[in-house]
């Protein structure tokens, strides 16, 4: 009987001692990762010239196996609330998969160059107030088209992005001498040698469930359909990436770009 207490306790100690152990390289290997992302953080911020830290974060774990390799499996950059000269403000977010550190530290620098050996995603975002905003009707509501069948991320992308065509777009376009809430479709595209201007096209009047319901007169038609027809430059992806699609996500219009096999300085972060 008293073997087996003295057993039973050497058993104790030991599972606690590889208890300990584990835990202390687990903590220590996040912890190291909330420096490099505080340290990613502050290196974009200063680069990009921001007014705040982005929200960075180095994903995949173990984080200490990855620096050893000089390989970060995948890179997330985000900001919200940037100042834009055309929008007043947008959202800037880059996804980088595969991206090399050999020749930087694992602290990556302002200066710093990444290749990125995967893809690099790339994205603008702009809301309903500040298109609103720009295209003169404040009370906009920006929505994905009615009639997709949205995957588990939320839209026809990867990243939950509708498709450009036939988004709704519901407001009061008092501008056009219209005071009724209407419901638009509308198209987007790309347009421009540098591919940065936004293209919305309305195309007629929705009406049902989901929408406003509410028809506009053959008179005021051609003004109302005008009111949502625009073009907003200056959108510039992080990074210069060539826009490869554009739609809505929630209430927000979305451009993005994927490309891969590039090398990107953080100062490429903002361009606008």
């Amino acid at each position: 009987m008293g073997q087996n207490v003295r057993v039973r306790k050497l058993l104790i100690g030991a599972i606690a001692t590889v208890t300990a152990v584990v835990l202390g390289a687990v903590g220590a290997d996040f912890g190291a990762a909330i420096y490099a992302e505080y340290r990613l953080a502050r290196s974009v911020r200063t680069a990009a010239n921001l007014n705040f830290d982005p929200w960075a974060s180095i994903l995949g774990f173990p984080f200490i196996t990855q620096a050893r390799r000089h390989r970060y499996n995948e890179i997330e950059i985000k900001a919200s609330g940037v100042d834009h000269p055309v929008v007043g403000k947008v959202g800037l977010e880059a996804t980088l998969h595969s991206v090399d550190i050999a020749h930087t530290s694992w602290l990556i620098r302002p200066d710093a160059k990444l290749p990125v050996i995967g893809e690099l995603e790339s994205r603008i975002i702009i809301d309903s107030t500040h298109v609103g905003r720009f295209m003169g009707i404040p009370d906009l509501l920006v929505e994905a088209p009615s009639r997709e069948t949205n995957d588990a991320t939320g839209g026809t992308t990867e990243s939950g992005i509708s498709s450009n065509r036939g988004l709704v777009f519901t407001a009061t376009p008092k501008k056009a001498g219209y005071d009724k809430k209407v419901s638009i479709a509308v198209d987007l595209s790309i347009a421009g040698p540098d591919q940065t201007t936004l293209v919305f096209t309305a195309t007629g009047v929705l009406t049902g469930a989901g929408t406003a319901d509410q028809q506009v007169p053959e008179d005021k038609l051609p003004a109302v359909l005008a009111a949502f027809s625009t073009s907003l430059p200056g959108q510039k992806l992080p990074f210069g990436v060539r826009p490869t699609s554009e739609g809505a996500r929630g209430s927000d219009i979305i451009i993005e770009g994927i490309t891969t096999g590039v090398t990107i300085p953080l100062d490429g972060f903002r361009l606008s």
